[in-house]
């Protein structure tokens, strides 16, 4: 009877073992650390030149079935990604495949669009995987790693497999995907409409009407332009009330962002282009960084003139089109000196966590470690081992000359770290502190008593804070006064006495201080950690 109970419980504990595997194989689908297996299957061995022609005539797709990492899903929708790295005839084409395309429950544990990027100008093979793990770090961002794929047991090649920004990424990220996303995928070969303003593409200058804006944004969920054509001309000629349609911190991590890393095909370069925005329930837009593949200066046009030279892609301005009227969502908002303060610290900030400290090289060389195998049997890439194994720190191509990662970013975090707009300290925030009661006290606190140490001559320090993670931050003003819960007046202590209401027992909140040239805040990492205590903890 005994040794039946312990088969019993071997088997049982076999099983979640089993069960645990599985749910750690779902989670691991964006894992960097882990390449994931796609076969596709076509009835038809003619399926480049069919998709060749759909990529053409617009967006139907190719039915197949695709089994990924062991799972097969039937009728599935497969097409050539619609970007510029389209190659007619190519071997190796981007590919996107909608999993639900027959079937709404077609998903493959809960994704249902899977991105397959073909890295065209990447000799490297990280620039995506890297600038979407960096950008994750400050703002919304794709997910992505790699994925060993097939057709009709033929290897085609190691892909970057590329989180879809849909309803389930916007979901995730916003807590709901009722409203507008929009993608800004310019096509500068198509004119503008009748009526409407040539050549401003992705840019948000106010066109001519809502409709002018569908030559280059795709509705990807429902609602028409109107809204796109309402943020755009709030931003041209009501600027100050930008913060009500925008969120303007998170815009500016992504203007930072591109910034910092040379990512140009974006909304910062040419045709500012490669990016989303989400209206949330809130009522604001957010950006979401999109084709990362030309990141860290391998696409180097600005929209002034020709090309940049490599020394010139080196030491980009960080105030790069502040005064161009031809990108209002830079020069509007860094016409505005607070929000040029947080632009500027933003910056700052990237160029510390990554590029001062090499740590962007670090993991560069850590997925080329990875994928170095793949990339050795891949029978269509379009480098050779040797120009992958030089791509980081040498310029691959006669032609299309892809900068090197580090011949690009060591003398810019240089050039950026000697900067004059970034060599003024920042405020510097510490020894934020909550009043607990008292040992032996019968008086049990009621109210959340903060105080911070702010150095670095701040001008203003406020404290942004919520009672759950459902409602917004309410902002209150921290005061040195020697009256406002701090301690002594002007020995930089700031203090401020909140009052939970509604009955809520917790708070969660973040510091912001401003001096005279940058801001700062605390935790660092305000997006995504927050500072947290409640009435219990208090009172212990």
């Amino acid at each position: 009877m005994k040794n039946r109970f312990l088969q019993v419980v071997a088997c049982l504990s076999f099983i979640v073992l089993i069960l645990q595997a599985k749910a750690q194989k779902a989670a691991d689908f964006y894992d960097v650390g882990v390449i994931q297996q796609i076969e596709i299957q076509f009835k038809e061995d003619n399926w480049r030149y069919i998709l060749d022609s759909l990529r053409y005539n617009g967006d139907e797709v190719l039915i197949g079935n695709v089994v990924i990492n062991g799972q097969r899903i039937e009728n599935v929708g497969v097409r050539y990604r619609a970007t510029r790295a389209f190659q007619p005839g190519g071997n190796r084409n981007g590919m996107e495949l909608i999993l639900n395309y027959t079937d709404p429950n077609n998903t493959y544990q809960g994704i249902y669009r899977v991105e397959l990027s073909s890295a065209l100008r990447d000799p490297s093979m990280v620039r995506e995987v890297l600038a979407y793990e960096i950008a994750r770090r400050y703002m919304p961002a794709p997910r992505a790693n790699y994925a060993r794929v097939s057709v009709n047991s033929k290897p085609i090649g190691l892909y970057v497999n590329l989180e879809s920004v849909d309803a389930a990424f916007v979901q995730r990220h916003f807590g709901d995907s009722n409203g507008p996303l929009y993608r800004c995928a310019v096509k500068p070969e198509i004119r503008a409409a009748e009526g409407c303003r040539s050549n401003i593409f992705g840019s948000l200058q106010v066109d001519s009407s809502a409709d002018c804006y569908r030559t280059h944004y795709r509705n990807i969920i429902g609602f028409g332009f109107d809204p796109l054509f309402s943020l755009a001309k709030i931003l041209q000629e009501r600027p100050e009330d930008i913060h009500t349609v925008l969120d303007v911190d998170r815009t500016l991590w992504m203007l930072a962002f591109n910034n910092a890393l040379v990512n140009l095909n974006s909304y910062t370069g040419q045709y500012s282009s490669n990016y989303f925005l989400y209206r949330d329930r809130g009522g604001r837009f957010t950006p979401v960084i999109w084709e990362t593949n030309l990141c860290f200066g391998s696409y180097k046009n600005i929209g002034i003139g020709s090309d940049l030279k490599l020394a010139e892609v080196v030491q980009l301005d960080p105030l790069l089109h502040a005064n161009s009227p031809e990108r209002p969502l830079i020069q509007k908002l860094l016409s505005n000196d607070l929000y040029k303060k947080i632009y500027l610290s933003h910056l700052l900030a990237i160029t510390k966590d990554y590029l001062t400290n090499d740590l962007y090289l670090t993991r560069a060389k850590e997925l080329q470690k990875l994928i170095r195998p793949e990339l050795v049997k891949d029978p269509y890439w379009f480098y050779t081992i040797s120009e992958f194994d030089q791509s980081l720190k040498t310029t691959i191509g006669k032609k299309s000359k892809i900068p090197g990662l580090a011949e690009v970013m060591a003398p810019r975090a240089d050039f950026l770290r000697k900067h004059s707009e970034l060599t003024v300290l920042p405020p510097r925030i510490s020894q934020v502190t909550v009043k607990k009661r008292e040992k032996l006290s019968a008086v049990m606190l009621s109210t959340f008593k903060i105080q911070a140490k702010v150095e670095e001559y701040p001008k203003r320090v406020r404290i942004f804070y919520r009672f759950n993670e459902s409602e917004p931050f309410r902002e209150a003003t921290m005061l040195d006064d020697g009256k406002s819960d701090d301690e002594a007046a002007n020995d930089g202590i700031f203090g401020i006495d909140i009052v939970p209401f509604r009955g809520a027992r917790t708070i969660e909140y973040y510091i912001f201080a401003e001096n005279a040239r940058m801001v700062s805040y605390d935790p660092p990492r305000y997006m995504y950690e927050l500072h947290k205590t409640s009435l219990d903890e208090i009172n212990q």
